[in-house]
């Protein structure tokens, strides 16, 4: 006997699945899923609505020559650059950058290790999105041995006086990570794999983040340790459901950052 587990909606409800979003969402599989098309509908609608307002955001840091910095760390699988594609899917190209760095070339690691960051950094009127930042040589770097101890300590003790400069060069600076359950974690490299359009996602680092995950834990907490701090505070994101994880970072955006809407010229 089949149990059909019963759902109420609300003329809110009915509204929103009746509407283009909702039929959409509502058809998009062969076996319809009601719940599921519902709270994607939703989605898509408050996703929409928050974009809107991040164009307005990115008027005003353009007209008013503001620089603005956001970090994405995480776990590898944590949706930074699906969260990163949502942000960044209707605002000017031209006034924005995504930099997600390569491994350190020769030349560059004999450098100050913040330099080729400090290159990267925003311009006026300008919005830079770090797909993994500095940051790297606080977790990835020392869990895969990619750092010498000396190199980590040297970090640990410069990363905040270099976040302070770049807050007091008039720049706004976020800082997200995205945090998923090693479940999740496992759950999503076992669909990557198994995806002909994905697997080119799954690197080496990738394939031993399970295996050490525990030391992946003890850097992450020695990171929040020393380096939330209060003008450069870590914003944890529940990144187990990737569409929650992306309305969470663009609300904080929004939130954070004190634009005005730019009036539109008549």
């Amino acid at each position: 006997m089949t149990t059909t587990r019963r759902f109420t909606l609300s003329e809110e409800d009915i509204t929103t699945i009746n509407s283009p979003i909702g039929l959409k969402h509502l058809f998009s599989e062969r076996k319809t899923d009601l719940p599921k098309a519902l709270r994607m509908a939703k989605y898509e609608i408050e996703l929409r609505e928050l974009q809107a307002h991040l164009v307005d955001l990115q008027n005003w840091v353009i007209n008013n020559n503001k620089k603005v910095v956001i970090l994405f760390e995480g776990r590898d699988a944590a949706g930074k650059g699906g969260a990163i594609r949502r942000i960044t899917a209707h605002i000017n190209p031209r006034h924005f950058r995504i930099v997600a760095l390569p491994k350190p070339d020769e030349e560059e690691r004999g450098q100050w290790y913040f330099q080729r960051y400090v290159n990267k950094l925003p311009k006026p009127g300008e919005i830079v999105l770090f797909d993994r930042s500095w940051y790297n040589r606080a977790v990835v770097e020392p869990v895969n041995g990619f750092c010498t101890p000396e190199e980590y300590d040297k970090f640990m003790g410069q990363v905040n006086e270099f976040e302070r400069m770049i807050i007091e060069s008039d720049t706004y600076l976020i800082k997200f990570y995205f945090s998923i359950s090693k479940e999740e974690q496992a759950n999503r490299f076992k669909e990557i794999k198994a995806s002909p359009l994905k697997k080119w996602k799954i690197t080496p680092v990738d394939l031993k983040a399970q295996e050490l995950w525990d030391q992946y834990t003890d850097y992450k907490l020695k990171m929040f340790e020393k380096t939330n701090t209060e003008s450069a505070p870590w914003v944890l994101v529940d990144a187990n459901r990737k569409t929650v994880a992306r309305i969470t970072a663009l609300k904080h955006i929004l939130k954070t950052i004190p634009y005005k809407e730019v009036a539109e010229a008549e």
